[in-house]
C-alpha cells in the first residue's frame, strides 16, 4: 500500500511527497535554526496526514493546539493534570487511537521533561493489542533528549532521555513511530537522532551542525556551506520515505497556523515625547492595577478522558485505511453484555476493588473489554458508576425479573449508596442473616466503621431501610418498600 502526502516542492516546481507507511516504520529528524520553517513544516506533515494516522504531538510551546480548530485532536494542558492523570491518559489515548496534542507551555523545563516522560512511557507500556500504528512527533527534542544535564536534575533528565530513547529505538514495534524536530544537531543525544532514516534538514549556520547535517545527508564536506544558504521554508529532504537522493523541498501552506502568529515590524506610535510621558507616567500611584486576564477553568481529568473516548467511534470507521487487518467485528449486544459482566467480576475479585478511586477503576474496566476484543469502551463513566455499584451490590444482571422491584426502590437513592442498600436487599430475598459493617464498607468503598454507622442512618432517614436491634445487640434491616426484612446478625 502507497500511501504519500505532498509536503512541498522541489526547485523546479514539482512535488515532493512523504510515504506515509514508510514514514511509520523509519521515522523522521527535522533539524533548523531558530525562524528556519521548523514548526511550519511539522504542521504542514500533521495536516496532511491528520485523516490516516493517530497524531500525538508533544508541544513544549503550545504551537500545535490550533490543530483542534480543523481537525479532530483533542488538547491536553498538561499543566492542569498531575502525573497519575497523564499516565492514565496516555494508555487511553493508545487504547482509543485519539489524536491528541500535550501541551506544555504552562510548565517550566524541568516540569516539562518530567510530564513528557510520564506521558511516553505510558504510550510505551501500552498492551501489546493496543499497539496501533501512531506518529508522535515532539517539538524543540533537545530539550527532551538533552546531550548534557543543564539545569535540570539528573533523574530528570535520565527519565526523560530514557522515554525518548524508548520511542526512537524500540518504538516501531509498538507502533509508535518518532518524528522530532531540533534547533541543533549538536544539542540532541546522538543514540536519539542516530535512529532515525529520514531527514529534512533546514538552515544552520554554526559549523559543526552544518557537519553533521551533511553526514546525514550523504553530502561531501564542502557541499555543507549550501545549508547555511537555504531560505526560510527551504529544507534539503532525503530518507525512503522522501527521496533516495538529497532533495530541496519549499515547504507548502498550511490550513491553521500558530496562536501567536508570525512577528514583523509594525509601524512606531505618532505620539510626541511629552505625550508618551504623560500617558506612561500620569496617576502611576492612583491608578489601580489593571485586573489579571481570565484564567479558563482546568478541565477535569474525566472530562478528557471522555473527549478520548468519544474519537474512539470515528477511529473505528476509518481504522485500518493504514492496516486494514486492524479493524475488529462489530460483536452483538448479548456478546457485549456478557464481556461486560466478566470485566466487572474480574474486578471485584480483588478484595481492594472497591477502595480505588473512580478514574483508577473505569481505565481497568476499559483495558479488560479491549482484552476481551471489544472495539470500543461500551460505556461511559456514569454508565460505568452504576454498573459497577450493582455489581458490588451482587447484581450482574440487571434486567433480571426478580431486581426489578428492588432497582425501583432503590431509584430515590444516591449512586454510592446503590451498592450497600443492594447488598441488605440480596440478604433479606434469600432469607440470610444482615451484612455485617465490613461488607457494608466494601460495598460502599470505605474501611470507616463509623462511615458505615452513618451510612446505615443516612438511609434510614431516606425511608429506604429500618433498622431493628434486639436485647442480644443483634441487627436486623427491613426495606420497607419491598416488605422484606433481613434475619438478624
Amino acid at each position: 500500500m502507497d500511501i504519500s502526502i505532498e509536503i512541498g516542492t522541489d526547485g523546479t516546481g514539482r512535488a515532493v511527497h512523504v510515504n506515509v507507511q514508510e514514514l511509520l516504520a523509519t521515522r523522521l529528524l527535522v533539524q533548523g535554526n531558530s525562524g528556519s520553517g521548523k514548526s511550519h513544516l511539522l504542521r504542514r506533515l500533521l495536516e496532511q496526514s491528520a485523516d490516516m494516522v493517530q497524531q500525538i504531538v508533544i508541544d513544549p510551546e503550545g504551537d500545535f493546539v490550533t490543530l483542534a480548530d480543523a481537525h479532530s485532536h483533542v488538547v491536553v494542558n498538561a499543566g492542569d493534570y498531575n502525573e497519575r492523570e497523564i499516565a492514565a491518559m496516555g494508555a487511553r489515548i493508545r487504547e482509543h487511537r485519539a489524536s491528541v496534542v500535550l501541551s506544555l507551555e504552562t510548565l517550566d523545563i524541568e516540569a516539562q521533561m518530567g510530564c513528557a516522560a510520564v506521558f511516553l512511557n505510558a504510550l510505551f507500556d501500552a498492551p501489546r493489542e493496543h499497539w496501533f500504528p501512531a506518529l508522535v512527533v515532539v517539538d524543540e527534542a533537545q530539550m527532551f533528549a538533552p546531550t548534557a544535564s543543564g539545569d535540570v536534575s539528573d533523574a530528570v533528565r535520565r527519565a526523560s532521555l530514557s522515554a525518548m530513547t524508548n520511542l526512537m529505538c524500540r518504538g516501531r514495534k509498538r507502533g509508535l513511530a518518532g518524528a522530532i524536530a531540533t534547533q541543533r544537531l549538536a544539542k540532541l543525544a546522538k543514540n536519539v537522532a542516530a535512529e532515525a532514516s529520514n531527514f529534512l534538514m533546514g538552515r544552520t549556520f554554526l559549523d559543526i551542525d552544518m557537519a553533521r547535517a551533511a553526514d546525514l545527508l550523504g553530502m561531501e564536506r564542502r557541499q555543507a556551506e549550501s545549508i547555511r544558504d537555504l531560505e526560510r521554508g527551504h529544507f534539503l529532504g532525503l530518507g525512503p520515505a522522501i527521496a533516495r537522493r538529497p532533495v530541496s523541498v519549499r515547504i507548502g501552506a498550511t490550513q491553521t497556523s500558530t496562536r501567536m502568529g508570525t512577528h514583523g515590524l509594525l509601524p512606531l506610535p505618532a505620539a510626541e515625547p511629552v505625550e508618551m510621558r504623560t500617558m506612561l507616567f500620569a496617576e502611576l500611584e492612583a491608578a489601580p492595577p489593571p485586573p489579571p486576564p481570565p484564567v479558563p477553568p482546568p478541565v477535569a481529568a474525566g472530562e478528557v478522558l471522555r473527549q478520548i473516548a468519544e474519537q474512539d467511534e470515528d477511529a473505528s470507521s476509518s481504522e485500518g485505511l493504514l492496516f486494514p487487518e486492524l479493524a475488529p467485528g462489530a460483536p452483538d449486544a448479548a456478546e457485549v453484555d456478557a464481556a461486560v459482566t466478566d470485566a466487572l467480576r474480574e474486578m471485584l475479585a480483588d478484595p481492594d476493588a472497591a477502595f480505588h478511586p473512580e478514574a483508577f477503576l473505569y481505565q481497568d474496566f476499559s483495558v479488560r473489554c479491549r482484552m476481551q476484543k471489544l472495539p470500543r469502551v461500551p460505556l461511559d463513566l456514569a454508565a460505568f458508576r452504576r454498573r459497577f455499584a450493582l455489581a458490588k451490590g451482587g447484581v450482574f444482571d440487571h434486567a433480571e425479573p426478580r431486581w426489578q422491584e428492588a432497582l425501583d426502590a432503590a431509584s430515590r437513592l444516591p449512586d454510592d449508596v446503590l451498592a450497600p442498600f443492594l447488598l441488605i436487599v440480596r440478604a433479606a430475598m434469600d432469607g440470610e442473616p444482615c451484612p455485617d459493617d465490613d461488607a457494608l464498607g466494601r460495598a460502599y468503598g470505605t474501611r470507616s466503621p463509623g462511615r458505615v454507622r452513618r451510612l446505615v442512618e443516612y438511609m434510614e432517614r431516606l425511608g429506604a431501610v429500618v433498622v431493628r436491634s434486639d436485647f442480644g445487640g443483634r441487627r436486623s434491616i427491613g426495606i420497607p418498600l419491598l416488605g422484606l426484612t433481613t434475619e438478624a446478625e
